[in-house]
């Protein structure tokens, strides 16, 4: 099996010298709860240093009034309302669903999981040719019979059991038409034609919020770039970030730190 590289990333399409506002993609991050806030916020700081536009929409209205308090420091995302998603889906190349979406079974009660389950599932089935990120809560209630072919999966390791139990993830990638990320300490990603390795990162990665960060990076770059190499280049950064900051405080850094470094690693590039 290959091993990425770094220089892999320099076939990245990047914003070019004489390019205009919206030629750099535009994208949607749908996600967020009453239980969990900040994950799309980390996917939204993230996915906005790349996009030239960046819109959130959320099924939980107290989100909302979240994300206007923090447009006060973070500028660059556009909140929308939930009633209006779908436009927006249209107008962009690619969306990321699930972030901080509710998921458990203890929290059905007031039917939070049953929700995701069934804007997952609307969502997807209604927009099948859109290039999609999905992650966390739409994760944890999608049945695989509703992925998009040629999104990109990003499931840590109890959300790739729920979904396909003991499946290697190329079989995965094939009988599904995806992209998998299986995030281990060493990382796969596979496509239907081929799966690669990404070696790096620490044990800083196991935090909460750190998926969400990948998430978005994933999406930033999935706006203008295929699939395979969006995930897999996302995948490599953000374990790259990790080191970085692992050598000056060790694992004691969060996913806001994580996604603050990220950018000093494309500046490498």
């Amino acid at each position: 099996m290959d091993i990425f590289s770094s220089k892999t990333l320099e076939s990245l399409v990047m914003p070019q010298a004489d390019s205009s506002k919206g030629q750099n993609g535009q994208i949607t991050v749908i996600g967020g709860s009453k239980l969990f806030h900040g994950a799309p916020l980390l996917a939204l700081t993230t996915a906005s240093r790349l996009a030239d536009m960046t819109f959130f929409a959320s099924p939980e209205p107290s989100v909302g009034s979240i994300a206007e308090k923090v447009k006060s420091e973070l500028f660059s995302f556009i909140w929308i309302p939930w009633e209006e998603k779908e436009n927006y889906i249209e107008k962009s190349d690619a969306i990321l669903i699930g972030s901080g979406m509710m998921r458990y079974k203890k929290e059905w009660n007031d039917g939070g999981g049953d929700e995701t389950r069934e804007i997952t599932r609307d969502i997807l089935l209604k927009y099948p040719n859109k290039k999609w990120v999905i992650d966390a809560g739409s994760l944890q209630m999608i049945e695989p019979q509703w992925i998009p072919a040629g999104s990109v999966l990003t499931p840590n390791q109890k959300e790739y059991q729920r979904l396909f139990g003991n499946m290697d993830p190329s079989a995965v990638a094939k009988k599904f038409n995806c992209v998998i990320v299986y995030k281990l300490p060493l990382t796969t990603v596979c496509s239907p034609d081929r799966c690669i390795e990404i070696k790096g990162g620490n044990a800083g990665l196991t935090k909460g919020g750190t998926g969400d960060v990948q998430a978005g990076l994933t999406v930033g770059l999935l706006a203008k770039n295929d699939p395979f190499l969006a995930a897999s280049a996302a995948s490599f950064v953000v374990k790259k970030a990790a080191d970085e900051l692992y050598k000056r405080v060790g694992t004691v850094y969060n996913a806001d730190d994580l996604a603050i470094e990220i950018p000093k690693v494309f500046s490498g590039i």
